[in-house]
């Protein structure tokens, strides 16, 4: 009894240690990419660069607090046939519709799944249809429920006479991650901000896409096996993204990439970039099980001290050995994650008519809300253990 209490302990102190570790990478792809940015730009950011790398943290604290945020952080193409995936269409209204299910209930308590899917072929349905969605569902994307009229689902096309008494919509596609779609908002939503010269938004936005951008330049968050669960290599995400990072990046990456480029289609652009991270999987997985059957089991994992606890981590030597068999795999996707969040405020600012930031009115946004703070310490993520 007193091993497994030895290590559920251990378990939860990793756990919590991870979380923070995982932080670093983020924070410092943020505080990186202000450097991109040209002089009109960086005497904003410049100023707000303890904010911007701070704030890089929000989205993962988030999980913790809102069973909605975590579906952003990862995609698992893998879901969806072979590269380059065309069955899924870019275009987020239209991946959503593809993926949705329509019910509706009869009198009697049955409930009828409609062959929506069947009748999308049918362009006469398609295009009143697709306007349907936009209102009675996107519209609706963060409710509880998905319910709907059954009088405006009758206005439809080869649906009047659909017996119904409720009708309501089941999502298929969320669960398994949005985020390029959720790129191409955040990169609106920044445009919006920098159109509105409202500084909080500016800069609450700006720090929060550049964790989203970070995220889509690691290869686990482009794959169902996120974390090796199902390759037995389980903790491979945090040794990738987080104890690599952590052991070279100060001492042996080059992160300068140079300034911030314009972004001509941010749509292709961002599906580009988790494509790219979802080529890598294959790689980073045969080579952590390839090295850890040639390197001695006692040398795979440490024990070290962090914040007065001890913790169990791949070892410096192993993390060493793997790092040098990716051929710089890791450095390489930090310095274009650093690039592209450069870019993408570049591409809002330019978008936005290149607003005047030095006269802007300033009100630093909260650090953090409380709730949400409240409910990262409490350590119960609402979503995917590893999705972030």
């Amino acid at each position: 009894m007193k091993y497994l209490l030895a290590g559920l302990v251990t378990f939860f102190l990793l756990t919590s240690f991870q979380d923070d570790w995982g932080f670093f990478g983020h924070r410092r792809i943020n505080r990186l990419a202000v450097f991109t940015l040209p002089p009109e730009m960086i005497v904003f950011f410049k100023k707000n660069i303890e904010y911007i790398t701070e704030q890089s943290t929000a989205p993962d604290k988030r999980r913790y607090a809102s069973k909605f945020e975590g579906v952003r952080h990862y995609m698992d193409l893998d879901r969806y046939g072979e590269p380059p995936f065309d069955q899924v269409p870019r275009n987020w209204t239209d991946a959503l519709m593809q993926y949705t299910d329509i019910f509706v209930v009869k009198k009697d308590g049955d409930t009828t799944l409609l062959p929506v899917r069947q009748m999308l072929e049918n362009e006469n349905f398609r295009k009143p249809y697709r306007t349907f969605f936009i209102e009675n569902i996107v519209k609706n994307y963060y409710e509880e429920d998905w319910t709907i009229d059954c009088e405006k689902l009758k206005n439809l096309p080869g649906l009047e006479t659909t017996p119904c008494i409720g009708a309501f919509a089941k999502d298929n596609f969320s669960e398994h991650g949005i985020l390029p779609y959720h790129l191409e908002k955040m990169q609106r939503q920044l445009t919006t901000a920098f159109m509105e010269r409202d500084a909080d938004k500016i800069l609450r936005l700006a720090a929060e896409i550049g964790h989203y951008i970070g995220d889509a330049h690691v290869p686990l968050h482009t794959t169902e096996n996120y974390n090796g669960q199902l390759s037995n290599q389980l903790g491979i995400h945090a040794f990738w993204e987080s104890r690599l990072p952590e052991l070279f990046a100060d001492e042996t990456y080059d992160f300068w990439v140079g300034k911030a480029e314009r972004i001509e289609d941010p749509e292709t652009y961002f599906w580009n970039i988790v494509l790219e991270s979802h080529a890598l999987v294959r790689p980073v997985l045969d080579t952590e099980k390839s090295l850890s059957k040639t390197f001695p089991t006692d040398r795979q994992y440490c024990f070290e001290d962090r914040l007065g606890q001890t913790v169990r981590l791949e070892c410096a030597e192993y993390a060493a050995a793997f790092q040098e068999q990716m051929s710089g795999m890791v450095e390489s996707r930090m310095r274009a994650a650093v690039l592209a969040v450069g870019s993408s405020w570049y591409t809002a600012w330019l978008d936005a008519g290149k607003p005047d930031l030095e006269n802007i009115y300033e009100k630093l946004p909260a650090e953090q809300e409380e709730d949400i703070e409240k409910k990262y310490r409490e350590g119960k993520i609402l979503g995917r253990e590893h999705g972030g």
